[in-house]
This record gives C-alpha cells, structure tokens and sequence, in this order.
C-alpha cells in the first residue's frame, strides 16, 4: 500500500485528486521505474531545466538479507516540509519516496529528486537534501538477518531534539 503525503497535507491510503505528490511512503521495496517516470512526466513541461534524481539502493554486505524501516510521519512530514520551503527560495522543489518495512538487498529504499530551472542549483540542492535526510529523518534503519529484524545502531545517527535529555 502507498501513502502520500501532499505538500502541507497528509493523507493515508486515500489517493485525492491532486497534482503534485511531493512525499511517497510504500511499504516494501519502492517501484523505481513507476516513480521517477512519473516524476519526470510531471515535471518534464515545468520548465525545469534540471530533474536531478538520487536511487539509494541496499547493499549485500555484512551477511544481511536487507534493510527493514520505521517512520515516523509526523516528524518526517515536517522536516520534508521545511526543504520544500527551502526550495522554494531557491525556485525549484524536492521530491522523496521511501520504504516502510522490509527491503531486501538490491531492491531501493530511497528516492530523492529535486527540480530546478537552473542544473547548480539542482545539483546542490540534491546533495544538500540527501545527507540532511541521513542525519534528521525520523527513520530507524533494521538489518535483517536470518528473517528478523537487528536494530542497525551502528549506522543510526541521532536526531536533535529526540530524547529525555537532549
């Protein structure tokens, strides 16, 4: 099942009539072909002279089966609304489709776009966007090994402002 979150507005499980999808959630591996098609065929008569996309795919390494993902919409949705914002300034928008639950290795998890008149822009904005995500995303990462899921606190960054006594 896809959720779609609107830009400042969030729906689940509904699809609504509306143009611009800016915040995908699927649970399972994300369909990539079907979403960055339909991002360029959206986008492609915007006069935006830069759909600039990063495909974050899971890797085989370290014996797992692959990655399994909790979200936290709420927060997610707020921290993606303040880089639309941000993008805004800038002329141009981001775009992101994630994976809720299991992901097996070679499958994508994460999809990041940003369109913009200009390429610079683009592909800084993209840069800039993507690692933001890793250190402030309200998203737990799990190794799944042997079937079960292994909370990945290795490679987990802390969010600022979670916690008792942060």
């Amino acid at each position: 099942m896809e959720i779609k979150s609107l830009y400042y507005l969030q729906f689940v499980g509904v699809d609504l009539i509306q143009k611009k999808e800016y915040l995908q959630l699927f649970n399972g591996a994300l369909p990539v072909e079907q979403i960055t098609n339909s991002w360029y065929d959206e986008f492609k008569n915007s006069n935006y002279g830069a759909i600039i996309t990063f495909v974050g795919v899971v890797r085989d390494e370290n014996s797992i089966e692959g990655l399994s993902f909790d979200i936290y919409e709420p927060i997610l949705t707020s921290w993606f609304d303040s880089w639309q914002i941000k993008a805004k300034e800038l002329n141009a928008i981001v775009l992101m489709a994630h994976s809720r639950g299991d992901v097996l290795n070679h499958e994508s998890s994460y999809i990041a776009a940003v369109c913009s008149p200009k390429r610079r822009v683009a592909l800084e904005l993209i840069d800039e966007f993507v690692e933001d995500f890793k250190a402030q995303a309200p998203i737990w990462k799990y190794d799944i090994i042997e079937g079960k899921r292994v909370y990945a606190k290795d490679r987990s960054t802390k969010i600022k402002g979670a916690g008792l006594l942060s």
